[in-house]
């Protein structure tokens, strides 16, 4: 579906002056072309609603065949397609493209119409088509939805409403409307619609609506009740008992949600909602970066999960190198030129690399931040300046872009300018890592400029070192040499004293394969991290960042 609005189109108001000129000289396609403009900017406008009906008339044969159904239609055109269905007494077929077009813009009224919101309108849909509407609109849309969109799918719970009024007694009817119900945040009528649906016809899916609309009113107990009648109904339906382990880890009872995800990974051991979250709470339990790793890994063999999870963003969300810069400002300096070693000695002079293209400069600027889902997330975005060449890399480094002028460059600047410095370093080792990917991994020239940076130049070595653990993400043939290499750096940082010990404390931790002993290290080190500076940067961060908690994981 092509986009539904554009900043440079007319206002709804001039397309239907030029839809009414078209009508006038017979011009119908060319008519129908601006009506869809004009739904496009203005869906419940009334004028437009009219001109569409004399389309209908004009056409002789309701019109829709104005609006075909093509590869990418644009979105007003499936809107006017679907009012023209429900005119001619296909209104199932109409609330079909409504709710595509809601799933392509959410916050569009698009089923703010009468047609939609009369009660006649569930009477002529029956229980089952009024369900798989709102069944389709629970899976269009966010769960919970953002308050600025709720508005515009209050038209699809009056349909729920009107539905449940002419079939007070339909389990699925109830519970779908539950959901929906739940999603914008009508909580007790969630909970009061799914009830009623358990009372009509006890089911597995009854149940799990039932449990979610407890939980998110407060009613943690019963809703776990009724996730666990829910098993009884379905024992081999392992994403119940994701949930119920979810749902236990968030209310502190790690232990007995452990046991829960272990029963199911007894009953499939790759299913994906399980493993997700039987990683996700092992490291809640220990804070052992080999959890999150191997879910990493699973993520990366597993593309074709049923379902999006956000467990590894939740993971690492917040925590210094998994999800975050570490608040230590860089070592010495003010640039990635080379300074004292971090072995203490000096390293021989090097010639400063020019200044960057203009290009790469703007390349990062529209990359650099401070934060990230997850490390592998973080090198697939620096994918962006996989064709840098490697002089305008290391440019980068010795000649840093200044801070954008953006929101997020103001933020930065006025918290601590370091952090920008910091972002550039970061994200342009991230680019390093995809220079010459074609390269064997041990002689190859990302690999050389990485160590090479991390060794030498005081500045940059934390950088490097996070891409060389990145690169020990998203590769695990590369596990061990990167292990070896960060404990290599972490010894040297401790024996010196060096005061970005803790900073390369945490990034040892986030390091996979990382030895047991190097590990209590970083540990022992990673307690002095000043929490005042740790603390006002997870604050910045919070102002920042959207949430890439995506739970409930489940998807009715």
């Amino acid at each position: 579906m092509a986009e539904g609005t554009d900043d440079r189109a007319l206002p709804a108001t001039e397309e239907l002056i030029l839809a009414r000129r078209a009508l006038d000289s017979g011009e119908l396609s060319h008519a129908a072309d601006h009506v869809a403009a004009a739904l496009a900017r203005a869906p419940t406008l009334p004028e437009v609603h009219e001109t569409l009906a004399r389309l209908a008339a004009a056409s002789g044969d309701g019109g829709i065949d104005l609006f075909p159904l093509q590869h990418h239609t644009f979105v007003g055109a499936v809107v006017a397609r679907a009012h023209l269905l429900a005119a001619a007494g296909r209104p199932a077929d109409g609330l079909d493209l409504l709710v595509a077009a809601t799933a392509h813009a959410p916050g569009a009224d698009w089923a703010g119409v009468p047609w939609v919101t009369s009660p006649e309108l569930a009477e002529r849909l029956g229980p089952e088509q009024a369900a798989r509407v709102l069944m389709q609109v629970c899976a269009a849309v966010p769960d919970p939805v953002p308050p600025p969109n709720r508005s515009a799918l209050a038209p699809y719970l009056t349909l729920a409403r009107n539905a449940i009024t002419v079939h007070p007694e339909h389990a699925l009817l109830l519970g779908t409307a539950s959901a929906l119900a739940r999603r914008v945040e009508e909580i007790p009528l969630a909970v009061r619609w799914a009830s009623r649906g358990v009372r009509a016809a006890p089911s597995k899916m009854g149940e799990v609506w039932l449990g979610y609309a407890l939980r998110s009113a407060g009613r943690t107990r019963e809703a776990l009740a009724a996730l666990r009648r829910a098993v009884e109904h379905d024992p081999d339906d392992l994403a119940v008992y994701a949930d119920i382990a979810g749902t236990l880890a968030d209310h502190g009872r790690l232990e007995a949600a452990l046991g829960w995800i272990e029963r199911a990974l007894a009953r499939n051991p790759s299913f994906d909602c399980a493993v997700h979250t039987a990683h996700r709470l092992r490291f809640l339990r220990d804070g052992a970066v080999r959890h999150l790793v191997a879910l990493a890994d699973f993520i990366r063999d597993h593309p074709d999960d049923s379902h999006e999870h956000g467990d590894l963003a939740e993971c690492c969300r917040g925590r210094p190198w998994l999800g975050q810069l570490t608040p230590v400002a860089p070592a010495r300096g003010t640039s990635g030129q080379p300074g004292t070693g971090h072995d203490g000695t000096q390293p021989p002079p090097r010639t400063t690399p020019p200044p960057p293209s203009a290009e790469a400069a703007r390349r990062l600027r529209e990359l650099a931040h401070p934060a990230w889902p997850h490390p592998p997330a973080a090198y697939d975005a620096a994918v962006g300046l996989a064709t840098l060449d490697l002089a305008d890399l290391l440019g980068l480094l010795a000649h840093p872009p200044e801070t954008p002028q953006t929101a997020l460059g103001r933020v930065l600047a006025g918290q601590d300018p370091a952090l920008w410095l910091r972002c550039v370093q970061v994200w342009t080792c991230l680019g390093l890592l995809h220079h010459r990917t074609d390269e064997p991994w041990a002689d190859s020239t990302r690999r050389r400029v990485l160590v090479e940076l991390a060794r030498e130049v005081p500045e940059v070595a934390e950088a490097a070192l996070f891409a060389l653990v990145t690169a020990a993400w998203v590769d695990p043939s590369v596990r061990r040499d990167v292990a070896e290499l960060v404990a290599e750096r972490l010894a040297a940082a401790r024996h010196h004293q060096l005061p970005n010990a803790a900073s390369l404390a945490h990034l040892a931790l986030a390091t996979p394969d990382l030895d047991p002993e190097t590990t209590t290290t970083a540990r022992t080190l990673a307690g002095v991290t000043p929490g005042q500076r740790r603390g006002a940067l997870r604050a910045l961060l919070r102002r920042l960042l959207p949430p890439w908690r995506t739970r409930p994981r489940g998807t009715p």
